[in-house]
């Protein structure tokens, strides 16, 4: 197996600018898994498609508005990019001083002024330089916690692609409320910079559609991290690593799953996220899915064997991703691509504001 084996040909139109006007208005692509067979419809008609009685597992991780923009002295631009809260420092009544984890652009050589000022009071030092533009970071300021000031300073940390597509648009995005519309309507835990895509198109109404009609849903954590859009860039995939990215399950979570396993009914994970969560605990549990928290670098292939997920919500991924390789792991590489090739044809919407799939049945 090669990263060349995952490549496909994506038209830049393809790319989605923009969310559906509505987040089920998304169109659906439902592969059979095993046989390979497709049928196309709309997510709200996804309750159609699942298995009875299943139980939905969603990430319910948010996007929290991470990306800090800025002038040095000089005048020049720089950019942070928050990744993950590493302490809380004991403060004084009213000030805050945190450490962070995060990407930086603009200060990286050591000419570069290592503290900078933001707005509302805000000044974040660089504690320790490191490779690929990351740092050690220190944030001080006025208030509780940084994170109480980041609705005002800070920006929703959209993918690259999104931004490249909507620059090629010549801003026919500019209506859109990324801050809602960039996260799910379930979400609860501050943490991601980027959201879990395939629960993007989950409504309220049809959450309680699926309760009524018998299914359940529950909910893991995993706030995912800037590795999410990193290329595979080795020619053989098992020399990639993956970043490391913080999961949480309640007891309440695990209880279900373990007691919707026992009952025979199917597991549908929302999301490559939640895939990754619950199988990184079955391998960690000798097969059983368990109440904790914990970082997982878990990046499955072709080959894997699946513990726990019988169904699959995804979007469709980048070429050469990880998310791909665990999607073809799930539902067969030729079946992956072939879907893709047809979505390709059919004109469905990629990546994160795109399109979904809903692969089910049993593997062969």
């Amino acid at each position: 197996m090669e990263t060349s084996d995952f490549d496909y040909l994506l038209p830049p139109e393809r790319i989605a600018a923009t969310p559906a006007p509505k987040r089920d208005d998304a169109r659906l692509l439902v592969l059979e898994r095993g046989r390979g067979s497709r049928k196309h419809a709309r997510f709200s008609d996804l309750l159609a498609y699942l298995p009875p009685r299943a139980l939905l597992v969603l990430n319910d991780t948010r996007v929290f508005p991470a990306r800090l923009r800025g002038r040095k002295p000089s005048g020049g631009a720089f950019e942070l990019l928050l990744t993950r809260r590493v302490s809380i420092d004991t403060a004084l009544v009213g000030t805050f001083s945190e450490a962070w984890e995060g990407l930086t652009r603009g200060l990286g050589s050591e000419s570069a002024p290592r503290t900078v000022l933001l707005g509302a009071g805000v000044q974040v030092e660089i504690i320790e330089r490191r490779a690929m533009g990351r740092a050690l970071l220190r944030a001080t300021g006025p208030g509780a916690s940084l994170l109480g000031l980041l609705e005002e300073i800070g920006e929703v940390p959209l993918p690259p692609y999104i931004e490249a597509a909507r620059r090629r648009g010549g801003g026919e995005a500019s209506a859109v409320d990324d801050r809602t519309r960039y996260q799910t309507v379930f979400a609860a835990e501050p943490g991601a910079v980027a959201a879990p895509t395939a629960g993007l198109h989950f409504t309220p109404e049809l959450m309680e559609a699926a309760r009524a009609a018998g299914h359940e849903i529950a909910f893991v954590t995993l706030h995912v991290g800037p590795g999410t859009f990193r290329p595979v860039e080795v020619a053989d995939p098992s020399q990639h690593q993956m970043e490391a990215e913080h999961f949480r399950i309640s007891r309440q979570t695990a209880e279900t799953i373990g007691r919707a396993r026992t009952e025979g009914r199917r597991v549908v994970a929302v999301g490559t996220t939640v895939v990754r969560t619950l199988e990184a605990s079955a391998r960690a549990h000798g097969g059983a899915v368990v109440a904790g928290e914990g970082a997982t670098d878990l990046f499955i292939v072709p080959g894997a064997r699946f513990e726990v997920v019988t169904d699959l919500v995804t979007n469709f991924h980048l070429p050469r991703s990880t998310l791909l390789m665990l999607v073809a792991a799930f539902a067969g590489r030729e079946a992956v691509l072939g879907a893709y090739a047809e979505a390709v044809e059919l004109g469905y919407r990629f990546y994160s504001y795109g399109d979904a799939m809903l692969i089910t049945g049993d593997a062969v």
